[in-house]
């Protein structure tokens, strides 16, 4: 029989869980009122809009094209680099009884008195608001479907306790990066639900890792309390979910920094997803594993029965 060595660098982690309990408590309720108040700032894939694209002889002047905007009527515009410096992309928010075509054509004259570089028109697209509605109805049934499988996905792998602390810190970090961008006012367009999308996968990746490490430690180790068990697993797999969530924020930080304006949300929502999933693996998925009495004898293989067994011995 195996026997689980403690040591002094077994971390913890279940004697915090009641903090961590606490702030994630605080943390989503705060959230939820962000969304209920301020709600989302919903980019034109959602609301629906007119997108320009424009290319101008040398770089482009952003903050110059701004207010270009901003002083003829045509406030919250999203202006950014679509590419390099010469290539603008702008999206309007809808005009009442105003077409695509008049809109680009109204744009690029203004651009155009406003500027000595010559400009070009490359495209105009139209985004109506029942296709907007249509994106956002959809994008909510794709989160729903995703934590559903997951839900099942880990219940018929491991266990069914451990299956609801995964969904849970699932739709602990997806909350809560929702509410990052309902506080902060961010855009919330088609690449921030893409990178909502992989914070779940990101997050379930990490869970299934901690969950895999629980189960094996409860197989091998009979001594030790589920609280013990836990915090050895979770310290097992900590430098790992270290090196992981470090060079994954590298990467992210890179893109967040130099990505350019059109994947600003998309790396913010990543990073402070890598962040909060990392987070919540450990301290969300675990501890309400551990809160709904997950034990060894649930995480046990069922035992077969050999044929024959329970035949009488012939006489």
């Amino acid at each position: 029989m195996h026997e689980i060595i403690k040591t002094d660098k077994t971390l913890p982690f279940m004697r915090f869980r009641f903090g961590a309990w606490v702030l994630s408590a605080v943390l989503v309720i705060a959230s939820i009122v962000s969304l209920s108040v301020n709600q989302l700032n919903w980019g034109l894939d959602f609301t629906g809009g007119t997108v320009i694209e424009v290319g101008y002889e040398n770089s482009a002047d952003l903050p110059a094209i701004r207010d270009t905007l901003d002083a003829n009527g045509f406030g919250g515009a999203v202006v950014q680099n679509f590419g390099t410096q010469q290539d603008v992309l702008i999206r309007i928010e809808p005009q009442e009884g105003v077409k695509a075509q008049e809109l680009g054509n109204q744009i690029l004259s203004l651009l155009r008195q406003s500027s000595d570089d010559q400009i070009e028109m490359r495209r105009i697209e139209f985004v109506g608001p029942q296709v907007g509605d249509e994106l956002t109805e959809q994008g909510g049934l794709a989160m729903l479907t995703a934590l559903l499988c997951i839900l099942v996905y880990i219940a018929l792998r491991f266990e069914w306790r451990l299956a609801l602390g995964a969904v849970g810190a699932l739709a602990h970090d997806v909350i809560l990066t929702l509410g990052l961008f309902s506080f902060l006012g961010l855009e919330f367009d088609l690449t921030v639900l893409a990178a909502l999308l992989a914070v779940i996968g990101y997050s379930i990746n990490d869970t299934v890792v901690v969950c895999d490490r629980i189960r094996e430690n409860f197989r091998k180790y009979h001594k030790y309390t589920a609280q013990e068990t836990i915090d050895g697993a979770l310290t097992d797999t900590m430098s790992r979910t270290v090196i992981t969530s470090l060079t994954t924020i590298l990467v992210l930080l890179a893109l967040f920094f130099l990505g350019g304006q059109l994947i600003h949300g998309f790396a913010t929502a990543l990073l402070f997803g890598v962040i909060i999933g990392t987070y919540s693996s450990i301290y969300i998925a675990s501890s309400l594993a551990f809160a709904l009495g997950v034990s060894r004898e649930d995480l046990m293989p069922p035992e077969i029965e050999k044929e024959g067994e329970d035949l009488e011995p012939l006489p």
